[in-house]
């Protein structure tokens, strides 16, 4: 039997928003929850780096820095965004360890890239991203 190959595509889109007042609180929301998920992230590594300990994996920070945490009264904030949101911020940060890693062994074709650094609140370049189940909406104007 000959073998068939599958092409998968992958879409993306950019949107501008002009959102509304009630809307930027919103994605103010989502944007600091990821980037705090996304900095406890880096910190774990770092973390586990400094004391020589294996890297904990995706799972586990999952686990910690968004199941536990949106249960803990200081993190209890984390619950008011989609969890879809916090999981593609450590997808991000796990992205940006491979791209890291694999340019030091030199196998990532390019410039070398840098270890990943936190994100900071007063950086212009806020994002996240969603998937198609995400089950998010920041409201809609009226037509």
């Amino acid at each position: 039997m000959v073998g068939v190959g599958v092409r998968i595509t992958q879409l993306r889109y950019a949107f501008r928003l002009d959102p509304e007042p009630g809307q930027r609180v919103a994605l103010a929301r989502a944007f600091g929850c990821a980037r705090v998920v996304y900095n406890d992230a880096v910190a774990a590594r770092e973390r586990a780096r400094r004391e020589g300990a294996a890297f904990p994996s995706a799972g586990a920070l999952s686990r910690t820095l968004i199941t536990e945490a949106k249960r803990s009264p200081g993190r209890q904030w984390l619950s008011e965004v989609s969890a879809v949101i916090l999981q593609q911020a450590l997808r991000d940060m796990e992205r940006a360890y491979t791209n890291f890693f694999a340019s030091l062994k030199g196998s990532r074709p390019g410039a070398r890239v840098g270890a990943p650094r936190f994100r900071s609140k007063r950086d212009a370049r806020q994002a996240i991203r969603f998937t198609a189940n995400a089950r998010w909406k920041i409201g809609r104007r009226p037509v």
